[in-house]
């Protein structure tokens, strides 16, 4: 059975689980925890997590670390960041192992996936891969209320600081995604209403 997120680096062989596949802005570089440095409950924890159903079906790990956590209570993802187990290396430098028979570069791996989801690499980054094929209806996204009471925990548990970066990284990708539309469906109704008005 093939493992997705799971991986080694080819320069020491060091066992990793890839968090996030590509960056926003830097697509030839992916975030990803060692798991020879975790603590046994943690790294237990953390591979249990990759092993689920919710792990596997995730595009990026890293959205199911933001709502999970370890044992100890501690939100997933912010206790990897704050202990510097994540690290940013480039993608062509981390093999995937989806068994342990199989191996494949993971910039490899991301230009596979964004030539089936009809993207390039970058947009791959900056969409987290959800960006739809435009030629393909987009998703209906149902949020459970497990979800909402999740993130709801989240964000309560952040500070000010950590949730003025989010909001400021969200509101980037957002006009990022808006000027993506407009690329690909311009407002020309939006832009005769505003001629008009300057004639009158």
């Amino acid at each position: 059975m093939a493992i997705k997120h799971i991986g080694k680096m080819k320069n020491n062989s060091a066992r990793v689980v890839i968090a996030y596949r590509t960056l926003p802005g830097d697509s030839n570089s992916a975030l990803v925890v060692g798991t020879q440095g975790l603590p046994d409950a943690y790294h237990d924890s953390l591979m249990a997590l990759v092993q689920e159903e919710t792990g596997q079906q995730a595009n990026e790990l890293a959205d199911v670390l933001a709502v999970r956590r370890f044992p100890d209570g501690s939100n997933m993802l912010e206790f990897l960041h704050t202990r510097g187990h994540l690290k940013k290396v480039p993608t062509n430098l981390v093999l995937m192992t989806p068994t342990t028979q199989q191996s494949i570069q993971l910039d490899e791996l991301n230009k596979i996936i964004a030539d089936q989801k009809g993207l390039t690499v970058d947009d791959l980054a900056v969409t987290d891969g959800s960006k739809p094929n435009p030629k393909t209806p987009a998703p209906k996204v149902e949020v459970t209320a497990e979800a909402e009471a999740q993130a709801k925990d989240l964000l309560e548990t952040m500070t000010p600081t950590e949730l003025r970066s989010k909001a400021d990284a969200l509101f980037k990708q957002a006009q990022q995604l808006r000027k993506k539309a407009d690329e690909l469906d311009p407002p020309k109704s939006k832009k005769k209403k505003e001629v008009t008005a300057e004639v009158e």
